[in-house]
């Protein structure tokens, strides 16, 4: 296991600049007085491909050389990663497949092929999407580019948190979703080496609360095919996310799925932006447990915005 360091996000984000946005981050005077907290969202549903995972899959891509790069590049993800390699691959002109849930947003699977991506379905659980890639990748000979579990993914995350900090100065705490911990590690590795006395907190769903579990028990403990309408949180930690997760976060916060449909409605409401499930999970964590966060200026990692409009979490149907 190779561990990512401080010199790896200060070279993924010279390698990753001309591909991605530096997203702004936006205020809410509603929001703070709901939570009694100084609230800064870092607004990566904004970045290429619409979520903060085009960073981590920048690195990846860009990092290979030229035979690497010459066999394409795979993965599996339940979306965002898939999306953001594919369009990171299409940046460089290099072929990309993704094992996708079936149940997967419609939404990312359009996308995934909109930027010349290939889908490959596989079923909603771990073990069905870990057998399918084995295959594709047998098949193709491609670069594994892991959706987390990746020490280049992991310093492209990273970069996020750089940006956070140049961006406002001052923060006592930032909160990210949690799957399989990819951007939370990022965050992590940012922090101590530019901000030790930041707190880290990770946000995850009631229904999938893996991370959650794995924290209080000092080890990893995975679900399969836990069920959630944060769709991009159903996937565990690995080996090398589990190590920033015991070493640089604070505490784990699990929210109720209609607390997260809440928040998810009230940023689009209050904010005028569209933040995907996962994206709301922290919002829905702070308005949960404002005795954490009250008077704090807090970093809000808004990891993503692709979402099939269709089928709004609110809308029965």
């Amino acid at each position: 296991m190779r561990i990512p360091t401080f010199d790896d996000v200060l070279a993924a984000h010279a390698r990753i600049a001309p591909h991605i946005h530096r997203t702004p981050v936006l205020t809410s005077a509603y929001l703070d007085a709901a939570t009694g907290a100084g609230l800064h969202f870092k607004c990566e549903n904004l970045q290429k491909a619409g979520a903060f995972k085009a960073r981590g899959a920048s690195n990846a891509v860009f990092g290979l050389d030229d035979a690497a790069a010459a066999r394409g590049v795979a993965t599996h993800s339940s979306g965002n990663h898939g999306l953001s390699l594919s369009y990171a691959a299409g940046r460089r002109g290099i072929p990309c497949t993704v094992v996708m849930p079936r149940t997967a947003p419609q939404a990312k699977k359009d996308a995934v092929a909109g930027y010349g991506g290939r889908v490959v379905e596989c079923e909603p659980s771990t073990s069905s999407r870990e057998a399918v890639f084995a295959r594709v990748v047998a098949e193709t000979g491609a670069e594994f580019v892991h959706p987390y579990n990746d020490p280049r993914v992991i310093a492209g995350q990273a970069t996020c948190a750089r940006e956070l900090l140049e961006q406002v100065p001052g923060l006592d705490a930032v909160i990210a979703p949690i799957g399989g911990g990819g951007m939370i590690s990022g965050t992590c590795l940012t922090l101590s080496a530019l901000a030790p006395a930041i707190r880290v907190y990770a946000a995850e769903p009631e229904q999938a609360d893996d991370a959650a579990r794995s924290f209080r028990a000092g080890r990893i403990i995975a679900d399969d095919a836990p069920e959630t309408v944060a769709d991009g949180l159903k996937v565990p930690l690995r080996d090398l996310t589990w190590h920033f997760v015991r070493t640089g976060v604070t505490d784990i916060l699990t929210v109720p799925e209609a607390a997260i449909v809440e928040a998810m409605k009230t940023v689009w409401k209050r904010m005028k932006i569209v933040i995907e499930p996962s994206s709301a999970v922290p919002l829905a964590a702070i308005l949960a447990n404002p005795g954490v966060f009250r008077g704090l200026r807090v970093g809000v990692i808004v990891t993503g915005g692709n979402v099939d409009l269709d089928r709004l979490p609110w809308i029965q149907g």
